[in-house]
């Protein structure tokens, strides 16, 4: 088995993993990239649309343009990549960690290290992730990968189409099943709201005249050999009616539930989790609970835009520099979701430095107001003028603000 040694071990070589890799890089450490693909990269390669790189190259571009931005920097680097690997295993030894990655060449690679990055990003929820009741025909796909299907390997998922979600990928396939000539008959949505960002329920479903149905579940899916059809069922107030039910013909399900971050190794090694996003606990540094073992990108929480994925690696990769270095955050205190936020991340504050906070609401609402408090006492407060759950919402906190708690203690995050 080859040994290697690094000062940091990235997982997954998408926006995340590249933005993290780099900015470790950039202070002189010895990085290196394992990526499973053929290529770094990540799902931005099937993405070819616009919309990309608004924030951060502050240009629209497409998903592979976005990606081969970042693969060109990490090129230009010192960077180490491992492509077409996958990490099997990571063991804690003495003051450093040991991860083993397992390829068809070179085979088994021993990873001698002193800090891991998980930035493997997330997976589909599928068909048996919400249980849809009826056969089981050819025709059911997930959105990411009819994506895939139509986008890098030039096939048709099918003619006539129904979407599961109203998410931003079930959004976007809409859109791309009209250009390629099929025919989307409905957008099914089981909450009250659209699950995508309002620009893409106005590009994708409004300029080609989809229908959505909001408060609707696909109750059924019809059909031997090929999907044939699938039965639709209002809800109110959460309860299906089912008297009201109404049928689709279709020859092809598209599902786009929602992504879980790839979590299982993570898991494995004893990282602890959290219950609203799937991803790790983590704290103010972006480090888990094992020392050494940062998260970052759409493996700690699902972002809504890559820019934002980009930026909180940077952060992440800064972070693991500061480690590498000796340092050490201060006395930290949880940061907990209040009234109407259904997270916070990270789930840590320090006062000593500026904290940047991701986080989502559970409600849709105009002009609302974010309120931050320490014991009662009120350190930051921020008007907004529309919130929904499909939005994330961004702010920072500064040493002054943090000047203002007057009994240290957690911190509590709501929305009125």
């Amino acid at each position: 088995m080859k040994t290697v040694s690094f000062d940091t071990l990235v997982i997954g070589g998408g926006a995340s993993g590249m933005a993290a890799a780099l900015a470790v890089a950039e202070e002189g450490w010895k990085v290196a990239i394992v990526e499973r693909e053929e290529s770094l990269g990540g799902i931005l390669h099937q993405c070819i649309h616009n919309g990309f790189g608004l924030h951060y190259f502050k240009e629209e571009l497409s998903g592979p343009e976005y990606a081969e931005r970042f693969s060109e920097m990490v090129e230009s680097s010192n960077i180490s990549v491992y492509l077409n690997m996958t990490i099997m295993d990571i063991v804690k030894e003495g003051d450093g960690l040991t991860a083993f990655g397992l390829s068809m060449d070179p085979g088994m690679v021993r990873f001698k290290v002193r800090t891991v990055v998980f930035a493997n990003g997330c997976r589909e929820r599928n068909r048996g992730n919400i249980g849809i009741p009826g056969t089981r025909p050819s025709g059911v796909f997930t959105a990411g990968l009819a994506q895939r299907l139509v986008n890098l390997e030039g096939l048709v998922p099918g003619k006539e189409c129904v979407i599961v979600g109203s998410g931003d990928i079930g959004l976007i396939m809409a859109r791309r099943m009209s250009w390629i000539g099929a025919h989307v008959k409905a957008v099914v949505e089981i909450q009250p709201n659209p699950a995508g960002l309002t620009r893409n329920i106005v590009q994708c479903l409004n300029d080609f005249d989809i229908p959505l149905y909001l408060s609707h579940v696909v109750g059924n899916i019809k059909g031997k050999d090929r999907v044939e059809g699938v039965d639709v069922i209002p809800l109110e107030n959460g309860i299906q009616q089912r008297d009201k039910m109404f049928s689709i013909d279709c020859d092809t399900l598209l599902l786009a539930v929602g992504l879980v971050p790839d979590n299982e190794l993570a898991r494995k090694i004893g990282v602890a989790l959290n219950q609203e996003t799937g991803g790790p606990v983590v704290d103010s540094t972006l480090m888990t609970g094992i020392e050494g073992v940062f998260a970052c990108g759409n493996l700690l929480h699902v972002h809504d835009l890559v820019d934002f994925v980009t930026e909180e690696s940077f952060r992440c990769g800064t972070f693991v520099s500061g480690f590498l270095k000796g340092k050490r955050p201060e006395k930290q205190y949880k940061t907990n979701p209040g009234k109407n936020v259904k997270y916070i991340v990270p789930n840590h504050y320090e006062r000593i430095r500026e904290n940047r906070f991701y986080m989502r609401t559970l409600i849709v609402k105009n002009n609302a107001l974010l309120s931050v408090k320490v014991k009662g006492t009120e350190i930051y407060s921020k008007k907004l003028r529309h919130i929904q759950p499909s939005e994330m919402i961004q702010f920072s906190l500064t040493e002054e603000d943090f000047k203002l708690i007057k009994e240290e203690g957690p911190m509590e995050v709501s929305i009125e």
